[in-house]
């Protein structure tokens, strides 16, 4: 690397990987253009010349401007949420802009932007940049400050956390997480007989009081009932995936990937024969939430 054009056309070059990763790490699409320009400042300040793999040295500099954002993120204070209004603010349903919210559940999985908020800043970088990216732990050991070893069980960690301990078989995991899907997509396309085809004919919905919408009723039972009832909130399907909950195929609904609220599932003979609404944030903080579907590769 002779100058810093070479360094700008590698640059370049990779920027549809380097955000790739951001974007992973950060969940966020904005957030993941800031990284990409100060991963370019902090480049076009080094000495390039004694770099030998130019491709993993820009990827461990946006893996450290990542996870320098991710901590200070976390240094933030939460904005409070007001139980006493349950309805979402104007603009609150859906992504600000859609074009991003469909880029990330498209790229990322919103089940997985929701697990992966679970985890520390450090667990976090070394299970995206080794699992999704396959980057050497001895690279990722430079980001996170670690050695290789303790690396290594960052990673661990973080995968078996993303991943999580289904209470059922593999087979059964599946079957229910079709009929989880089903339902999912009935909300989302308005599909009124469709709901009612997955539901048990007795199926009980009840929902916490953040939950609830205004005017809503706490326990609603009956297929016909549930299933208009579940159509007025399609639009929050929109941003709802399956997911483990505690051990159980439920789904999260994750604007921007994050959580708002999680739906639990009981399902019997390939039918939903209950549903819970969780919506309060200390339940919410509580729950065991992992992927039920495999983790694919960047």
């Amino acid at each position: 690397m002779n100058d810093q054009r070479q360094l700008a056309d590698e640059f370049h070059r990779l920027r549809g990987h380097l955000r790739g990763v951001a974007s992973r790490i950060l969940g966020s699409s904005d957030e993941a253009d800031d990284a990409i320009q100060e991963a370019w400042l902090r480049a076009n300040r080094s000495d390039v010349g004694v770099v030998e793999n130019v491709p993993g040295w820009l990827t461990t500099i946006v893996g450290r401007v990542c996870l320098d954002m991710v901590r200070s993120r976390l240094r933030r204070p939460e904005v409070p949420i007001d139980v006493g209004t349950p309805d979402p603010p104007a603009g609150d349903t859906a992504s600000s802009d859609p074009a991003e919210a469909a880029e990330l559940a498209d790229s990322v999985g919103l089940a997985l932007l929701v697990v992966l908020d679970r985890l520390t800043p450090a667990e976090r970088v070394a299970f995206v940049l080794h699992d999704l990216f396959a980057v050497p732990f001895a690279e990722i050991a430079e980001v996170v400050e670690r050695s290789p070893d303790a690396t290594k069980k960052l990673a661990s960690r973080a995968r078996q956390r993303v991943r999580g301990a289904p209470k059922l078989p593999a087979c059964d995991v599946e079957r229910h997480r079709r009929v989880v899907e089903a339902f999912l997509a009935a909300t989302r396309a308005g599909d009124l007989y469709g709901l009612i085809a997955v539901l048990s004919p007795d199926v009980e919905r009840r929902a916490d009081r953040v939950a609830l919408r205004r005017y809503a009723r706490a326990h609603v039972r009956g297929a016909g009932e549930v299933a208009q009832e579940t159509l007025t909130n399609g639009q929050q399907a929109r941003f709802a995936e399956p997911a483990l909950i505690e051990g159980e195929v439920g789904a999260v609904v994750a604007p921007r990937g994050r959580l708002r609220f999680v739906l639990q599932f009981v399902v019997h003979d390939d039918r939903i024969a209950a549903i819970e609404v969780v919506g309060d944030p200390l339940r919410l903080r509580q729950l065991d939430i992992a992927l039920c579907a495999p983790v694919t590769s960047a």
